[in-house]
């Protein structure tokens, strides 16, 4: 405990803003790198009323959506989170690195048990070669529908931006509007077997927009001045959705993803999945435009389930700087729509993707592994599962919907897996022989197989530390082609292919870019094709790899990585925390 001692003088003013700024330094810009940034989490449920309706949600801070977190490359992050509701509750710190941190990565009976109603976890992590913009949220069940917020990654004091500062940064987070409790909708599907209901509404920074009914007074708005360049830290939080976004008559300029730094290019509109950042460019217009803009986000469809088909708009409104009344900002101007691609536009979302390449220059090279240790190929996709108890189920047949990584349906345990390890007590808990390749194989995007039920178990994918790894993951057709966001915890990777069809290993690998890649930690796997990504695995610990499409992760679609520890004492994992929660 720090305690400040008051002097009755004149100096006690200032001697209480030291004190504050001892004890909350996340509340301050620091003048120096290195330095901790604390921040206290109350997760707590709170009334927020949109599309004319009143719902409680879990809330940290009572903030919709949740704080943000800002450090800079290098800093330690101290989060104190204290679990106010019924609900079990963990955090995830999305793209952090984690580096020997695995017990502050997050995801549920993985890394951790849950913070129930009443306990107190403190997530410890350290920015490691990294800047830009990541973001974290709840990793359990579907309560990451309002419980999200940004992280702010800000380069080291001194070091600029590989492209001229903005005049402003802005975050711009995705979301999906449930008027139905989440947790009833995931728990409904999951008890007879169909999909879950969908979305009533997307949102920008937690608000619906005008184009939704009785939304207009909850439109996020943009005010900005002419001939100025803003940074918009683009997060994609939405829980089963990938989204295209664009701004009328604004083209944008992609510069970093995932917290890293990619070669600048323009475009007019953006495709991002659950799980992803991007940070682009908006230059103004350089006069007063007269006029005012929708900024439009709407989904991406790939599969053949329902889905949300609406569209969430903010706007974009110009500050008249020879205004002479009261308010520079004038409403009743004409308002200018984005021209978007058409919902299954896969040809925008391949070109678009194609785009991004690191900056691979000396500052910031793209350390690809040239050479490869382990090669894996996985497939992922749906698949059925009986339904129990002699019932008929809403899935194909009778059956239910379920999803796998090379046919195997992962089941959480009721231990956390990195604990589990770590004691080296395993059995029971999970089994270390997670297929390398799909066991029986088949036409992945052609006829598919008569049987489609899975494998459910927990099963791990066990490697030495430093292995360089490179892992193709295959789209499958049974029960339709579908584009999955895969995120990986722990590492990111670089995207050194992609294709349509079925992965030839013999002819494929000859078109990989081992030059400038984009580095990732989240990748869409194109609906009936493939993606090749390669990594160094020199995180020790056990590390989710999952869709970020959270359907698709509750019927399964989700494995984890054992990495073993290194012989080298910083190549360990350290012990877990005293407060680790327990199960």
């Amino acid at each position: 405990m720090v305690v400040c001692l008051l002097p009755s003088s004149f100096v006690r003013t200032a001697f209480v803003f030291l004190c504050i700024m001892f004890i909350f330094p996340a509340l301050t810009e620091s003048q120096q790198t290195g330095i901790t940034r604390n921040y206290q989490f109350d997760i707590q449920m709170t009334n927020v009323t949109r599309l004319c309706e009143a719902k409680s949600i879990v809330t940290v801070n009572g903030q919709f959506p949740g704080p943000k977190i800002v450090a800079r490359e290098g800093d330690q992050v101290v989060v104190r989170v204290v679990n106010h509701v019924s609900h079990n509750i963990t955090l995830h710190w999305h793209g952090v690195r984690q580096l020997r941190s695995a017990w502050a990565d997050g995801p549920a009976y993985i890394t951790q048990c849950p913070i129930q109603k009443g306990h107190t976890y403190v997530y410890n992590f350290t920015i490691v070669g990294q800047r830009g913009t990541l973001w974290w949220h709840a990793h359990i069940s579907w309560l990451r529908a309002t419980l999200y917020g940004p992280i702010v990654i800000l380069p080291k004091l001194g070091v600029p931006y590989p492209f001229a500062k903005p005049y402003k940064e802005v975050p711009i987070i995705f979301g999906e509007w449930w008027k139905a409790d989440t947790e009833v909708v995931i728990s409904q599907a999951l008890q007879t077997g169909g999909g879950p209901n969908v979305s009533d509404a997307y949102t920008i920074n937690g608000l619906p927009g005008p184009l939704y009914n009785c939304s207009a007074k909850d439109t996020f708005k943009l005010k900005v001045k002419p001939g100025k360049t803003y940074l918009l830290r683009i997060i994609n939080a939405a829980l089963n959705d990938e989204l295209f976004f664009s701004i009328a008559n604004h083209p944008l300029t992609v510069v970093e993803v995932d917290a890293v730094y990619v070669k600048p290019f323009a475009t007019k509109t953006l495709l991002i999945t659950p799980g992803q950042t991007t940070n682009v460019l908006l230059t103004t217009h350089a006069q007063y435009p007269n006029a005012n803009f929708f900024m439009e986000a709407r989904p991406y469809v790939t599969g053949q389930g329902t889905f949300d088909n609406s569209t969430v708009a903010g706007i974009l409104e110009y500050e008249n700087p020879k205004s002479l009344s009261s308010s520079s900002f004038k409403k009743n101007l004409p308002l200018y729509k984005p021209t978007m691609p058409v919902l299954n536009d896969t040809s925008f979302a391949t070109n678009f993707s194609e785009k991004l390449r690191s900056l691979g220059n000396a500052r910031y090279p793209a350390n690809v592994p040239q050479t490869i240790d382990r090669q894996f190929f996985f497939t992922v996709g749906f698949g059925t599962e009986p339904c129990t108890h002699n019932k008929t189920c809403q899935g194909p047949n009778g059956t239910k919907f379920s999803a796998s990584v090379n046919n195997v349906s992962f089941v959480l345990p009721t231990t956390a897996l990195l604990q589990s390890h770590f004691s080296g007590k395993s059995e029971g808990v999970y089994a270390s022989n997670f297929p390398i390749i799909p066991l029986n194989p088949f036409n992945y995007t052609g006829t598919p197989p008569n049987n489609t039920f899975v494998t459910n178990d927990t099963k791990v994918l066990v490697v030495p530390f430093n292995t360089s790894v490179e892992l193709v993951m295959q789209d499958t057709s049974i029960l339709g082609i579908e584009s999955h966001p895969l995120h990986i915890h722990g590492f990111n990777f670089f995207v050194v292919g992609r294709g349509f069809g079925n992965y030839n290993p013999a002819k494929d690998p000859a078109r990989f870019n081992l030059v400038d890649p984009v580095e990732r930690n989240t990748v869409g796997v194109p609906p009936g094709g493939w993606i090749a990504v390669r990594f160094r695995a020199d995180n020790p610990g056990v590390w989710f790899m999952h869709c970020h499409l959270e359907v698709h992760t509750s019927w399964g679609l989700r494995m984890a990585w054992l990495v073993l520890d290194g012989s080298l004492p910083n190549e360990k994992l350290p012990p877990p925390p005293s407060d680790l929660p327990k199960c």
